[in-house]
Parts: structure tokens; C-alpha cells; sequence
């Protein structure tokens, strides 16, 4: 009997420019590789309207022989992807009545790529809008009981794991239509969460319109599915695509279904936002690491959602968590999850952690059960407790299925140690309330941090979360129509507000370019732009050969035989490099600005850089002048030191260049190994 292996996707660069059949290139690839089945039933998904590739199942056998074929840039698993506020935007400096041109932002649609959308929501009528936008080329195919209208002009659904519960862009998970709303969603008088955080909610660009491309379903978010969504976002028409998705680690670029779809993205000058991930507070973590995307970290503001418990010795402790609940100011009895465990069922650890299967319910039942584990709310629910009090030292606010509060390692130890001290233990969960944090922003402490582990010499992250950097580009957009993709990003990057090293887990690479400033960044003064040739230089750089680079960029991109450059040298808004332990280092880092602000204007280089630092940083020349809009000026920064150690293994600057009227700020940073 034939075995019919797991899906792989063949990547197979640019679309040919010319009269080119995708789909007759890809049956006659299928012919050579093939061993028994048919090219029907093996084909997953064609990709042929931005980009040329295919999803297939196959056998190992058949995998590699399609990997040695010529013309196929990569062959990879289709793996599966994780999903990585009302006061939100007025924190950022984007009031509700910042500078906006209506007709403009109507016209910019963004993409959203997620679990789906709710389309009722009063975030998404389509009161006062007019028709979509003529450059849109998609359609509605949200599946069943699901119609857009003039805000949400398109809706698709990918489906390659089969999902034959989740089966319509309807959105049964909530993260799509949140990431939605955040990004455009209209602004909607006196919402709130159960009484909590209340005030206006409203999108970053609430008059853009919303193309909703589900790639999420309830088993999860295939590459495939992600690919086959970029193929489609780029012909429909987009402007802007946020992606709040990534693997659990960083892989090669030619292997990210999100880092390839946003390459040809780029090349239609259409910008990605991706989340950087979730993995922090851990070095190396982001997952998010090409170029030509932006790549966001998630930060805090200045309200806190905050909760309280209080215990039966007269104890108050602070912690966090969206509880609406209210207990009616009773005690109610305490009960630890491993002493109400099935002990023939599960070990101790199983146990203290609360995991459903192990509890008790007739022990739990009408009882607050304290839990050694962030998740323990889920056996508590299930178990009958009266709520639960639960381990978290991330700090951040969740919502729970029943009264919980989570508290940080020594505010549970206080719990417990007040737990053995009595036979009548007992405690009261408060309603949560929001206060003001004057500490914010902070990069949050699950926020992926830097280095980047695939391309060294690039530095990710301006924080805030992505929907929201999705709605500032969106933003931009509306003001410069015709600007290319890396020029917005550039304009996010350069004009973001500075944040204290210090205050942040590993500094510059946990917040990169600085906190996302909206209003300053739809006038950046100087852009870095990046332009394919560029890019394609930095692939040959990292080792792709001419070959596949032609397969990439789909033009004749030549990579020199003679010399190797690095990736340090693309025309990019920071500057960083890795150099080795204890040895002095000097660094070239080449940069081109253009002009996008006043005509005959002059701005002056300026280096921002700590007391005692271990590095000098020089900029030749330290003016720059220009005479027209769109000039364009090149300089050098020079780097060097004596050495840098595990002990401080990160040194870092800004360069300002400033006329006066704008700042525009890049991040120059030298690193080295890590004590990890």
C-alpha cells in the first residue's frame, strides 16, 4: 500500500515575469518526483498569483528528490504556528484628535491575518463608508453565515489541516477580531470589560478598511495556510499586513512561510508587521528575524489592571488578573491542589499544579484552591472551586473562567506559608481594579528578546504589540501613498521615543529601535531605504548563491565571486554586529538616507552614548546637506573598542541626526556571547 507522506511546501521564488503557467510547471515537477500517486491527490495548494510554489504531500523518498530538482529555492514541513485596549492609543501620544486625512485613510486596507473576525461588532460597521477602495481586487469568501460589507471588504478562509468544525472566517476564538479592532476598528462610545478599563475604544486608523484572511483555525495555524494568504493579500490589494503569528524559535529564512510571503510582499510595497513572540525574558528568542518586516515587541502602559486577595490572618496581597467576579465579601475555605488530589491518579507535581484530571471535585467544590501553576484556573473550573489563587511572574493581567488572582513567587510563598500555618485556612478574591503605572512603557517580560539567532547583524523590535504598529504603518500610509514599504518602516524605526536601558531586562535588545511615536512618525525628515538590490546583496552575503538569489528576487541579481561583503552593510535604521570576546574591533557600518522633509536643509550628526562606555563611535562626514526633496546622502559610522566580555556582553549608542526640526534616532549596538 502506497504511503501518502505529510504535506511539505516547495518554495519556488518569484513568479516569472511573461507568459508562465504556475500550475503546469508545478504538474510536471510532480511528474519527475511522483512515485504511484497522482498529482490530484498529492497537491495541497498551488501558489501562483504573487509568488511561485506549492503544498504537497509526499513521501520522504519523493521530498528529497523534489529538494535536488533545479529551480526549488527550499522544500520545508508544513509546521504549525502560534498566535502570539481602550486607553491604548492615547498612551502612545495618538489622541483622538491627531492630524488625519480622511479620504486618504479610507482609502488604505489592511490585512489581517488571524483566527477570523466577529463582523457584527459595532468595531466594524460600515456606517458612513463608502465603496471599497478601486485598487481592491479580492472577494468575500467568509463562508457560511458570514457577509462583509463597506468596512470589512474581503474575507478568506485556509483550511489545508482539515478543521471541519472551524469552517468559516467567523471568528470563534477572539484573537483575530481583537487584533482587528486594535489595528482599525471604529471608535465605539463607553466599552468596557465587565465595568473594567472602561472608556472609548477605537482603532489606530478607524476610517481604513479591514481584509480578513482567517489562516487560524482551532487545530491551529499551518504554514501552508499562512502562505497561500500572502499569495492572495498581495494580488487582492492590501497596503498592510499584521501577522500576530510565529514559531516557537527562529528558522532559515528561506523556510519562514511569514519571512517569505513578506519578502514578495515588500516587493509590492506592501509592509508586514509580525509579532517578535512570546519566548521572553530569554536571549535569542525572537522569532522574528527578516529585514524587509517589521517586528514588534510587546510593552506596557500606563494603566495596570491590578487584583487583590485577602486572607483569613487579616493578609492583603497585590496581584494580577481581569476578574469581574465578585464574591459578595465572603471568606470562602482554602484548599491546596495536593491535598485534593486523586493520589492514585496523578504524581505530586501533577498534583500542586492543579491539572484537571487529578482534583477532587467533591474535595474543591465550593473552595478557593491555591495552585503552584499558571494554568491552575482550568482544573479549578472544571473541579467546582469558588476561585483560585495561582503562580505567574510575568506580570501581566489575564482573564480567567472564575474569581482568580496570580501572584508573583514570594506573594504565593506568603499564601502558602499562611496556608500551613492553620486547619481553617480561608481567604476573599476581590473585584480588579485599574490603576495607574507611572513605570510605563516597559518591554513586557514574555516579550521575545534580541539577538537575532539567522541574521546577527540585524536588530529587531520597536515594542508596543502588533496590531497597534500595524495601525501607526497604516497611518503613515495615508500620509505618503506612494511610499515603498522599507520607507514606512524606516519612519517607524527612526522617529520612536528612547527608552531606559535600565529599566528593561537586557536593554537595547529587548526594546530595539525605542517606543512607537505615531504622530512623529508621518514626518521622519530622512528615510533609509532599502531596495531589492540591496536585499538581494545581503543574501549573497549570507551565503545564498546566484542561483538561488535569481530564484528569489526574480530578476538577474549576480552574487560576486571576488567579495563578500556583510549583512551589516544593508541600508538599514539600526546598526548592529556580533564580535568576538576580548579582542579589539573596528566597524565599518555604510548608510544612505533620503530626504523626505524640507529642501535646502542641514542636519547634524550627534552620538548618544553612556558614561565609561567600551566603544567609540564616529560618523564621517558629521554633516549632511540637502538641497531638493528625495536627495540622497551617504556617511559611515566607525565603530571601535577594546573588547568586550560575558560579564557586559552588550554596548550600545544612538545616532541622532538632527535640523532642528526632526530627530531622526538609530540604535548602534556591539555584542558578544552571552552567559546563558
Amino acid at each position: 500500500m502506497l504511503m501518502i507522506g505529510q504535506v511539505y511546501i516547495a518554495y519556488l521564488g518569484s513568479l516569472p515575469e511573461g507568459e508562465f503557467s504556475p500550475m503546469s510547471q508545478h504538474l510536471s515537477v510532480f511528474d519527475d518526483v511522483l512515485e504511484g500517486s497522482s498529482a490530484t491527490d498529492s497537491l495541497v495548494r498551488s501558489y501562483k498569483r504573487s509568488f511561485n510554489g506549492f503544498a504537497a504531500k509526499l513521501t520522504e523518498k519523493e521530498r528529497e528528490k523534489l529538494a535536488n530538482k533545479e529551480g526549488v529555492v527550499s522544500i520545508f514541513e508544513n509546521k504549525i504556528l502560534k498566535l502570539q485596549t481602550t486607553r491604548s492609543w492615547d498612551f502612545m501620544g495618538f489622541s483622538e484628535t491627531a492630524r488625519r486625512i480622511p479620504a486618504l485613510e479610507s482609502d488604505v486596507i489592511i490585512g489581517v491575518f488571524d483566527t477570523g473576525i466577529w463582523p457584527e461588532s459595532q468595531s466594524f460597521s460600515d456606517k458612513d463608508f463608502g465603496p471599497p477602495p478601486r485598487k481592491w481586487k479580492g472577494v468575500c469568501s467568509g463562508g457560511e453565515s458570514f457577509t462583509c460589507n463597506k468596512k470589512i471588504i474581503g474575507a478568506r478562509i485556509y483550511n489545508s489541516l482539515n478543521d471541519t468544525f472551524d469552517n468559516s472566517v467567523r471568528d470563534i476564538d477572539g484573537h483575530g477580531s481583537h487584533t482587528a479592532s486594535i489595528a482599525a476598528g471604529n471608535n465605539v462610545e463607553n466599552e468596557s470589560f465587565h465595568g473594567l478599563a472602561q472608556g472609548k475604544a477605537r482603532g489606530g486608523v478607524p476610517s481604513a478598511r479591514l481584509a480578513i484572511y482567517k489562516v487560524c483555525v482551532l487545530i491551529g495555524c499551518a504554514s501552508a495556510d499562512i502562505l497561500a494568504a500572502f499569495d492572495d493579500a498581495i494580488a487582492d490589494g492590501v497596503d498592510i499586513i499584521s501577522i500576530s503569528l510565529g514559531f516557537e524559535a527562529a528558522v532559515a529564512l528561506e523556510e519562514d512561510p511569514i519571512a517569505i510571503g513578506a519578502f514578495h510582499a515588500m516587493a509590492r510595497s506592501i509592509l508586514t508587521v509580525n509579532s517578535g513572540g512570546n519566548r521572553g525574558p530569554e536571549v535569542y528568542s525572537i522569532n522574528s528575524v527578516a529585514p524587509w518586516m517589521v517586528s514588534v515587541a510587546a510593552s506596557t502602559t500606563d494603566r495596570k489592571i491590578i487584583d487583590r486577595v485577602v486572607l483569613g490572618n487579616g493578609k492583603e496581597l497585590t496581584g494580577r488578573s481581569f476578574n469581574y467576579f465578585t464574591m459578595n465579601g465572603s471568606m470562602y475555605p482554602m484548599i491546596y491542589g495536593n491535598d485534593s488530589s486523586l493520589k492514585d491518579a496523578c504524581n505530586e507535581f501533577l498534583s500542586k499544579v492543579c491539572v484537571k484530571d487529578c482534583l477532587n471535585s467533591s474535595a474543591v467544590k465550593g473552595k478557593i484552591l491555591l495552585c503552584d501553576s499558571t494554568h491552575g484556573d482550568d482544573g479549578a473550573h472544571w473541579a467546582g472551586a469558588s476561585g483560585t489563587i495561582t503562580w505567574d511572574n510575568s506580570g501581566v493581567a489575564s482573564v480567567f473562567p472564575l474569581p482568580t488572582i496570580a501572584l508573583n513567587d514570594s506573594d504565593l510563598q506568603i499564601v502558602h506559608s499562611y496556608y500551613k500555618s492553620t486547619n481553617k485556612a480561608e481567604a476573599k478574591i476581590l473585584k480588579s481594579e485599574a490603576i495607574k503605572d507611572s513605570s510605563a512603557p516597559v518591554v513586557a517580560s514574555f516579550s521575545s528578546r534580541g539577538p537575532n539567532s539567522v541574521i546577527p547583524e540585524i536588530m529587531k523590535e520597536p515594542p508596543w504589540l502588533c496590531p497597534h504598529v500595524a495601525g501607526v504603518a497604516a497611518y503613515v500610509k495615508s500620509f505618503h501613498p506612494a511610499w515603498s514599504a522599507s520607507a514606512i518602516r524606516s519612519a517607524l524605526m527612526t522617529t520612536a521615543r528612547p527608552m531606559k536601558v535600565s529599566a528593561n531586562l537586557h536593554g537595547v535588545l529587548s526594546f530595539g529601535s525605542g517606543h512607537v511615536d505615531p504622530v512623529k512618525a508621518i514626518s521622519p525628515g530622512l528615510v533609509y531605504e532599502t531596495t531589492m538590490d540591496n536585499y538581494t546583496q545581503m543574501l549573497c552575503d549570507m551565503g545564498y548563491n546566484t542561483a538561488m538569489v535569481r530564484l528569489i528576487s526574480g530578476d538577474n541579481s549576480s552574487c560576486p565571486k571576488d567579495s563578500k561583503g556583510s549583512p551589516k552593510d544593508l541600508n538599514y535604521p539600526s546598526m548592529t554586529v556580533y564580535v568576538k570576546q576580548l579582542r579589539p574591533f573596528k566597524v565599518e557600518f555604510p548608510r544612505t538616507v533620503t530626504n523626505v522633509g524640507r529642501s535646502n536643509s542641514t542636519y547634524k550628526a550627534q552620538v548618544i552614548i553612556r558614561k565609561h562606555p567600551r566603544m567609540k563611535v564616529e560618523v564621517n562626514p558629521p554633516m549632511l546637506s540637502f538641497k531638493l526633496k528625495k536627495e540622497k546622502k551617504s556617511f559611515v559610522v566607525i565603530v571601535t573598542g577594546q573588547g568586550m566580555t560575558m560579564e557586559r556582553p552588550v554596548e550600545s549608542a544612538t545616532l541622532v541626526w538632527s535640523d532642528g526640526t526632526h530627530t531622526v534616532r538609530s540604535p548602534v549596538i556591539v555584542y558578544t556571547d552571552f552567559l546563558i
